[in-house]
């Protein structure tokens, strides 16, 4: 049984969804791998690291996609679809709340789609947990990023020359991007506070060193998975009216906040934007999803009444070799819940009673499981 890991087609990719490493562990589980020429050049890993028993290096994109399990980090394009073999399993980022018809298009062609999304927020699913994994990498990144960009120290500075106080830093969101964000810039010596609807992450911020901004909201705001859910009219103006004020006495914003399925709720108002000092920084990693600034622009970087906005939507691909390495460990971890070894052989069993792969199966023997009836 062959398991293809193709080159990412997605210009702005420089991930790969297996590594040497992961390679090795999916070798020992009876698989033999298939890895397209180039596949890992971006993340660091050459073809001739790849290089093993029961490993093979292939020119052509299309017989890798014809594997019997495919790992990918981005969902398929139409043509990739086209080379799946009926009855593969593929294991991938699939953009869910996109209602493109991809997933129609998958089923139609037999495949079994393992959306790594939907992986549920549970502790038996953590070490398949993708979307944890990379956000911790984007929170760290983001936060270098606006490193890069902000005209002064993190931290104070003390020389002959005089002294520079430490950067005001305000982390919006304190989900697992906003928590590594919070003890990156932590570590660069910024005085950092955050703010969360959800008063149960008040302890974990405070663990970080940081101060938890309180705002009275008037109602709770987690919902379900571990999420934020989305605040009624009055608490938003509540909410809005607070966030402004206090960003405008911030040097640096890193903005986190994201409702799955919705569109990115507006929490950095222009107002709040123009109030801040030249020169400031602010990181909106909700710019692909509509953004938390309605100023930001997805994938670009601009300046804006004087403060410099950033918009990356693909924090995880500036740090490629780890990133990569995360995210093959995990789609391994996930594989081992469908595949058993006999006499030295995989067995594929998809166990729909299993909570993990109920909840990303998108497509199952023809037929689209997702959305949700």
């Amino acid at each position: 049984m062959y398991l293809g890991i193709p080159k990412e087609s997605r210009s702005d990719e420089t991930r790969v969804a297996g590594t040497p490493e992961s390679a090795k562990k999916l070798i020992k589980k009876g698989l033999k791998i298939r890895v397209e020429k180039g596949a890992g050049t971006k993340a660091g890993f050459s073809d001739s690291d790849y290089k093993m028993d029961g490993l093979e290096i292939v020119d052509s994109h299309s017989a890798v996609m014809s594997s019997e399990i495919v790992f990918k980090i981005h969902r398929p394009t139409a043509e990739e679809t086209s080379h799946f073999k009926r009855g593969a399993i593929l294991t991938s980022l699939m953009d869910p709340f996109q209602n493109d018809g991809s997933v129609e298009k998958l089923a139609h062609a037999g495949v079994d789609v393992l959306g790594m999304e939907l992986i549920p927020r549970t502790t038996r699913a953590q070490s398949m947990d993708v979307l944890s994994s990379q956000a911790n990498i984007a929170g760290y990144r983001a936060v270098l990023e606006a490193a890069t960009h902000f005209g002064r120290f993190y931290g104070m500075m003390m020389t002959s020359a005089g002294m520079s106080k430490p950067a005001k830093a305000f982390v919006i969101g304190a989900g697992v991007a906003g928590l590594q964000a919070i003890a990156t810039a932590k570590r660069l010596g910024a005085a950092v506070e955050a703010f969360d609807v959800r008063a149960e992450v008040k302890e974990q911020i405070l663990s970080l060193g940081a101060k938890f901004f309180e705002i009275d909201l008037g109602e709770e705001g987690s919902g379900s998975g571990g999420y934020a859910k989305e605040l009624s009219e009055t608490a938003k103006q509540k909410q809005i009216s607070a966030l402004t004020e206090k960003i405008k006495k911030c040097d640096i914003v890193i903005s986190t906040a994201n409702i799955p399925g919705r569109k990115a709720p507006v929490l950095i108002t222009e107002e709040a934007v123009r109030g801040m000092r030249t020169g400031s920084v602010i990181v909106d990693m909700a710019a692909g999803n509509g953004g938390n600034c309605p100023l930001s622009e997805a994938d670009k970087t601009v300046t804006k009444h004087g403060v410099v906005l950033i918009g990356n939507t693909n924090f995880p691909a500036l740090l490629p070799t780890d990133a990569s390495q995360f995210f093959a460990n995990n789609l391994v971890n996930l594989l081992s819940l469908i595949l058993e070894t006999k006499d030295g052989q995989a067995v594929l069993k998809m166990n729909l009673e299993d909570d993990i792969i109920a909840a990303a199966l998108m497509t199952h023997e023809g037929k689209a499981r997702w959305p949700k009836k």
